[in-house]
């Protein structure tokens, strides 16, 4: 029984194969109508424009993106840029791909509409409405899902940025960041803050309300209280608004607790993103006054830095040197260095072996420490091979600025070589500089 079964499976197996066979020597012809003007190819979205023409969304929305304000078949101006879906000749071609599979043709599945600006418009001006009522629970729905349109395609991205939206949730973040903080209040600031960071970059505008004191307070309060999320897009947006503006910065410092929970992000990280972003908001207030240097080492962030730099990616690596430089831009952060016993190891391990940024900085740090520290520093820096990496550093090339410390560097470091054995200097007599 088992083998008749069998014989009949295999002879029905054999009866499609042989159909297949019948019809893969027949060359299909495409209906000219299913065929979009600009690409040649199957229409999967079929859209028309104003002059009554049907492209392939993706085609025609490409020749929009491109500057082009007309028709590419009838040349007639555009009188809207919003391409209607036409359902019509899609499910014609659905039907058409269905009929003809035995040919290899699939079916083209039923692509979801993209959000037009009228609908993107409606939505911002409930937002809008929503606030002055003192809506909160549904100011949050409409802004989740503004985030999950952004979140469906890059088209519908584009659109939502395109029609201002970035500027309409930050200004809408900064009003409800003025109200006291209350659990309504908390779950729109998390879930405003969580579409904006699908935003990015922001325009002048939008910066501006995000970095006013309210909205600076909030997002400090959500890196200290948040949960993981929350924590993760406000130390995000922190990263979005301050870049490299003082004025920003010192309001920040100013905040209570803002300095200890970013510290806190690096102590306790919650994904390589947030590191990233926490490594250059410390970065900026580094960057400018002693004062804010000296009260991160206080907090323990050159240990936290070394330990980081032993094992981690390239641009953490990059940004967390960054960091040291400046807390080595004060005589706190020097001593902290000095007296780590990873300093010397890691920084000369940098240099010539994650990039040219990360090169510049090891070289730098090391600068700063052998040239306001005394004897101890060159020599451990010798016994670590600093010598060497340096001198194949100048041999390899590298900017000006880092040329002169690497030079200076290295006659710091020839003054302490009798001290311990080192390099025969005519092992480097046949190096050809390119400088």
């Amino acid at each position: 029984m088992i083998s008749s079964w069998r014989r009949r499976r295999a002879a029905r197996h054999a009866g499609k194969k042989g159909d297949h066979d019948e019809n893969s020597g027949i060359e299909l012809t495409i209906p000219n109508d299913f065929l979009c003007p600009i690409s040649l190819e199957l229409m999967k979205d079929p859209v028309t424009l104003s002059t009554g023409t049907t492209y392939d969304r993706e085609s025609i929305e490409t020749w929009i993106e491109a500057g082009n304000r007309s028709c590419p078949i009838t040349k007639q101006v555009l009188t809207s840029l919003e391409p209607i879906p036409n359902r019509v000749i899609r499910e014609i071609i659905q039907d058409w791909c269905v009929q003809n599979q035995s040919y290899g043709i699939e079916r083209i599945p039923t692509p979801r509409t993209p959000v037009s600006s009228f609908e993107v418009s409606e939505m911002l001006s409930r937002v809008i409405s929503l606030h002055q009522r003192e809506d909160e629970e549904g100011c949050r729905e409409v802004v989740a899902k503004i985030k999950a349109l952004v979140k469906e395609s890059e088209r519908n991205r584009r659109c939502v940025l395109r029609n201002g939206t970035g500027c309409v949730l930050s200004a809408t973040f900064e009003a409800f960041a003025k109200a006291s903080l209350s659990d309504e209040n908390i779950g729109v600031l998390k879930e405003i803050l969580s579409a904006l960071t699908l935003m990015f970059p922001l325009d002048e505008e939008a910066k501006s309300h995000l970095s006013s004191t309210g909205s600076l307070y909030c997002m400090v309060w959500l890196l200290k209280y948040g949960d993981l999320s929350g924590r993760r897009n406000a130390v995000l947006a922190l990263k979005e608004v301050l870049s490299s503006d003082q004025q920003k910065v010192d309001s920040l410092v100013e905040i209570e607790g803002a300095m200890e929970a970013l510290v806190k992000l690096i102590k306790e990280p919650i994904c390589p993103t947030t590191t990233k972003a926490s490594l250059m908001v410390i970065y900026y207030m580094v960057s400018f006054t002693n004062n804010v240097r000296a009260r991160f080492v206080e907090m323990g962030l050159v240990s936290l830095l070394l330990e980081m730099l032993v094992d981690c990616e390239r641009s953490i690596c990059e940004k967390a040197l960054g960091v040291l430089d400046g807390l080595c831009g004060c005589e706190e952060g020097r001593e902290k260095a000095c007296l780590h016993a990873l300093t010397m190891p890691v920084l000369v391990k940098k240099i010539l072996r994650v990039s040219d940024m990360a090169t510049e900085f090891s070289v730098s740090i090391l600068w700063k420490l052998s040239k306001n520290e005394e004897g101890g520093v060159p020599v451990e820096a010798l016994q670590v091979g600093a010598f060497q990496k340096l001198l194949l550093l100048l041999q390899v090339g590298c900017g000006e600025r880092t040329k002169e410390k690497a030079t200076e560097l290295l006659k710091l470091l020839n003054l302490h070589r009798d001290r311990l054995e080192c390099i025969d200097s005519m092992d480097y007599k046949n190096l050809k500089r390119p400088f």
